[in-house]
């Protein structure tokens, strides 16, 4: 996926339609001089509605539209003649795209399934017809409700990935390596922090034809969750991956110190990560020979499985993708 085409943070004024007025009209024709109220309601107005579709990946066809204006409903007429609701505005989203306000910030809805439909700005309601007041004391009432006001709000729409494995380091951990190592997906590598400043989706090719989707997530630092480095806008990626796969390069000063980093930054950030599967990875082991490798295995957590590679010499990658694949297949 491009850099410049992945969008997964917008802003937008969202304005409902307003409610048509309803109608103050008193029946006449030929064979009447003097009807009663006949007055129609008003139509609502259009409601601007998110619309879950599996095939956007993305934001960017919002990134340029700021205002999504809903039209208004029209007005009644005579013979309890209501009038049309105003078309809804229909905005088509990513599975996973969650919606705030922008003012308050308060999470207003998520977008889990395709084809999910969720009003994000009610419309005004249509005003009632002056038939609704009449009564046996007032029998030609000459008002008429109008219609309520639309709704004028701006929103935040923000894309949280989903990928069966995500990958969690710090920069410079060999993510980016790893999966133009192992999928068809492109990512810009370099030697310098924060190559990556957009999450990246690979397919995974497995055993027997099957597959499994790997996100490159931009590198953590410490205090990540403070919205340090890039912050919240890669941590909430993490949040729909099935499993976590921690990357530690073996040049590290202390693999067991930066293994805890990022376990801190992901439980500060939201402490249900700490509910997912987790496999960790200790990458450029080209560097190292057996008896590092041995003396290196005492410095690892032992609460999860743990596996040494190398994307430039393909070591172990095969077995990582076994490891994977078995762990994903318990979680399922």
């Amino acid at each position: 996926m491009a850099e410049s085409n992945f969008v997964d943070y917008v802003k937008i004024c969202c304005r409902s339609g307003a409610g048509g007025a309803g109608s103050v009209h008193l029946h006449r024709d030929k064979h009447t001089a003097k009807g009663g109220p006949d007055g129609g309601d008003g139509g609502r107005g259009g409601h601007i509605i998110l619309r879950g579709n599996s095939q956007l990946w993305t934001l960017l066809h919002l990134k340029y539209r700021k205002h999504i204006i809903a039209q208004n409903g029209i007005a009644g007429s005579s013979g309890l003649k209501s009038g049309a609701n105003g078309p809804d505005e229909y905005l088509e989203v990513p599975i996973g795209t969650v919606a705030r306000d922008a003012e308050t910030g308060e999470q207003i809805c998520e977008i889990t399934e395709d084809g999910q439909e969720i009003v994000l700005t009610p419309a005004g309601r249509g005003g009632q017809g002056n038939h609704h007041y009449k009564s046996p004391t007032n029998q030609t009432p000459r008002y008429a409700q109008p219609g309520e006001s639309g709704k004028e709000i701006w929103n935040i729409l923000e894309l949280k990935l989903l990928a069966d494995v995500g990958l969690v380091g710090f920069p410079n951990a060999g993510k980016s390596t790893l999966l133009a190592s192992i999928t068809a997906a492109k990512p810009e590598i370099a030697d310098y922090p924060f190559t990556t400043l957009v999450p990246n989706l690979g397919i995974v090719p497995y055993r027997d034809y099957r597959s499994f989707v790997m996100a490159d997530i931009p590198g953590i630092i410490e205090g990540a969750h403070e919205g340090r480095g890039l912050g919240h806008r890669f941590l909430r990626h993490i949040e729909r991956n099935s499993l976590l796969l921690f990357m530690i390069p073996a040049d590290a000063k202390d693999l067991r110190a930066e293994y805890a980093i990022l376990e801190n930054e992901l439980a500060m950030y939201n402490p249900e990560l700490m509910h997912k599967r987790r496999v960790l990875a200790v990458t450029k082991s080209d560097l190292l020979d057996e008896e590092l490798m041995g003396e290196l295995r005492l410095e690892l957590p032992l609460d999860i499985p743990t596996i040494f590679i190398s994307s430039i010499t393909n070591y172990n990658l095969m077995q990582l993708k076994d490891l994977l694949w078995l762990e994903l297949q318990e979680k399922a």
